[in-house]
């Protein structure tokens, strides 16, 4: 029998975890949260069953939650999410797609997402409630902090540690044995070929800081 999931966020990026929920089988979706939608409405046929002022209740009903807000440049609304349902006793699987390769070899940490297509190689380490989207890839032993969202067709190269909070945009390339900062932003397409030691929001080929 399916286990049974709450997700807490309904916009575009909840539709994409639902079709990796859906592909992977492991759980069934009770509802969905969401703070714009009203209750009753659906997503994808799942019900929306309520805003984030009813998230205890359907923790103490179902358990297992996945917060699916999106990320694009700062963590604060997942971070919030995942706080609020951590401290209701919410349980925190990680998803992963049957489409995607994740070395035996490799540890994901709780709340996280692996989407389709995703590489994680062997020695890495992914932390909390983290998105490693479509295709990324994320190599040999590297060290992904939480609340980080590296976004489709990124590439991670071996021995990169990024600290909590990062967001790397598509089709960016890190190079290999960097260091980010915690809450580095890197704009799409981006190069890294050297560490980020301070916060900011980095872009280019090579990466500069532009705000």
């Amino acid at each position: 029998m399916k286990g049974k999931i709450v997700l807490i966020g309904g916009g575009g990026h909840c539709r994409a975890c639902i079709d990796v929920i859906e592909a992977e089988g492991r759980f069934s979706i009770a509802g969905i949260i969401d703070a714009g939608i009203g209750t009753g409405g659906k997503i994808f046929g799942y019900p929306v069953i309520g805003t984030d002022d009813d998230i205890p209740e359907a923790i103490s009903r179902y358990a297992n939650v996945l917060v699916t807000v999106g990320q694009i440049k700062t963590a604060e609304t997942r971070k919030r999410l995942y706080s609020l349902a951590q401290r209701h006793g919410g349980r925190f699987p990680v998803v992963v797609s049957p489409k995607a390769l994740v070395s035996g070899h490799a540890f994901l940490n709780e709340g996280s997402i692996i989407m389709h297509g995703a590489v994680i190689n062997a020695g890495a380490a992914v932390g909390c409630n983290c998105i490693i989207n479509t295709a990324a890839v994320i190599e040999h032993d590297v060290r992904l902090g939480d609340h980080c969202h590296i976004s489709t067709a990124c590439v991670v190269n071996g021995g990169c540690i990024l600290g909590n909070d990062v967001f790397v945009g598509s089709n960016s390339v890190v190079s290999n044995n960097v260091t980010l900062a915690d809450s580095v932003i890197i704009g799409a397409g981006s190069v890294i070929i050297k560490s980020i030691g301070r916060p900011g929001i980095y872009a280019g080929n090579p990466a500069e800081k532009i705000g």
